[in-house]
Parts: structure tokens; C-alpha cells; sequence
């Protein structure tokens, strides 16, 4: 299938979705501290994007995805399903927020830490987000696609930490995923990847292990993904648009600057 290149229209409608799903994240950023669990924090965001943003979110009932929101907690990779487990002191949580509005949308993550962490909880928190804006600053026209991944597998590698080859970034817009596939490490075929072109849009969004890069997925729900060994693991995810002259982050927060 080939990579959809987005008309105007089409751009404005991405830029309002990626809007809304970062003041989720926005909105909620306060509430999540230890006590809470991970259903109130569905239930809060649930809340706020159909009735406040007048949107849909996009994993509820997304092949049988039970919530509206994934968090994932400490060892978990992706995909965490919100529960009844309230979160702790120590605790290290992405919360991935994807919002429809309009036809289109926006897909994000953050991480968050839960009171005072341990030194390797802060660590790959922030290495995982160091991926990400590296990987995004990889982005304009005429690079390879294979690229973003090259470089944010030589981050972690320099850093003696991996990064998840069983789930990758996707292309996005009226469809949650769709081509291309954005892989985050090298996989030896940067060369032979697709050349980014204006009007692309897609997440980039690397998960990285403080151990190894292998995972597992529950037999239980069939959903959550854990590292292998049980080790931390962190992501953070945003939309990107290809532009003229290189990006526009399409889900960027007021507190980042990159």
C-alpha cells in the first residue's frame, strides 16, 4: 500500500486531532499520582474527550480493546489496560492517548513519575524521550524513512539500553494505523525504506527496555505487552507531519520544547 500524502484539508483536520489529544494528556498530567488508579484515570480522560472535546477515543472497543485509554505501568511496554490498581510512590506509568475528531486522528504517549523514583526509572524515562526527539528530528523530505530508526537505535545502544522491535510507529490519519511502518532501531534496510515526502503523517513513538528488547504479550487479556525480563521500560509518542522544509509535530504539548 502506498503512503498516503495528506491534502490541506486533510492537514487541518490532523492539526486539530493532534491538538486535542495533547490537552488530554494536558488535562490530566495533575491527576496522576499515587492513589489513583489507572480506571479513574480512564474514566477522567473517557470523560473529557466525548463530552468536553465533543471527540471519540480511538482504542475503545479498537479490536476489542476494553478502555478508552492505555496505561502502562513499571515493566509494562505497551498496551497496559487500566485497572483497579492504584499507582504508588516508585511508580513509572506511560498514558497513550489517541482522539478522533472530525474523521482524523491523534495518537500521543508521556511518561510520568510517580513521586520519587529510582534513579533507573528516571534514567529511562528520559533516554526514551531523548529517542523520540531524535528520531523526529531525523524528519523532512528526500531522508529515508529508515532513518528515524537508525539513530534512535544507536541512542540506545550508546546508552546500554534497547529498544522493542515487536511494535513500531505507524502511519495515521482517517485510519488509527496505516502504512508506513516506522521502525525504531536499524534494521539494515535504511536504504531500501521509503523517502519521507510533504504531506506524510505518522507517529514516531520508541519503547525502550532498561534490559533486553524482548517482550511478551499476556496470555490473560491478550493485550499487555511486558518486557521479557521484567525489566523498566518507557515510551513517548507523537503525531509527526512531513513539511516542506523538514516537521511539524502535530501533537506537541505547551511544556515541550525540542
Amino acid at each position: 500500500m502506498a503512503i498516503a500524502i495528506k491534502s490541506v484539508d486533510e492537514i487541518t483536520k490532523m492539526r486539530v486531532a493532534g491538538r486535542l489529544a495533547a490537552d488530554v494528556l494536558d488535562m490530566i498530567t495533575p491527576k496522576v499520582k499515587a492513589g489513583i488508579t489507572t480506571d479513574e484515570l480512564d474514566a477522567i480522560c473517557h470523560e473529557y474527550i466525548v463530552n468536553i472535546q465533543d471527540a471519540i477515543p480511538a482504542p475503545l472497543n479498537y479490536h476489542g480493546f476494553p478502555k478508552s485509554i492505555c496505561t502502562s505501568v513499571n515493566n509494562v511496554v505497551c498496551h497496559g489496560i487500566p485497572g483497579d490498581k492504584k499507582l504508588k510512590k516508585g511508580d513509572i506509568v506511560n498514558i497513550d492517548i489517541t482522539v478522533i475528531k472530525d474523521g482524523f486522528h491523534g495518537d500521543t504517549s508521556k511518561m510520568f513519575i510517580i513521586g520519587k523514583s529510582s534513579v533507573k526509572a528516571q534514567r529511562i524515562c528520559r533516554i526514551a524521550q531523548e529517542c523520540l526527539y531524535i528520531g523526529i528530528k531525523k524528519v523532512k523530505p528526500g531522508v529515508h524513512l529508515g532513518e528515524i530508526g537508525k539513530a534512535i537505535g544507536a541512542h540506545t545502544t550508546q546508552n546500554n539500553c534497547s529498544v522493542v522491535r515487536d511494535y513500531c510507529g505507524h502511519g495515521i490519519g482517517s485510519e488509527f494505523h496505516t502504512e508506513p511502518q516506522v521502525i525504531h532501531y536499524d534494521d539494515g534496510s535504511v536504504d531500501k525504506s521509503p523517502v519521507l515526502e510533504a504531506g506524510m503523517t505518522f507517529t514516531i513513538e520508541p519503547m525502550v527496555n532498561l534490559g533486553g528488547f524482548e517482550v511478551a504479550t499476556s496470555k490473560v487479556d491478550g493485550w499487555t505487552v511486558t518486557t521479557k525480563d521484567r525489566s523498566l521500560s518507557a515510551q513517548w509518542e507523537h503525531t509527526i507531519l512531513v513539511t516542506e522544509d523538514g516537521y511539524e509535530i502535530l501533537t506537541l504539548r505547551d511544556e515541550e520544547s525540542i
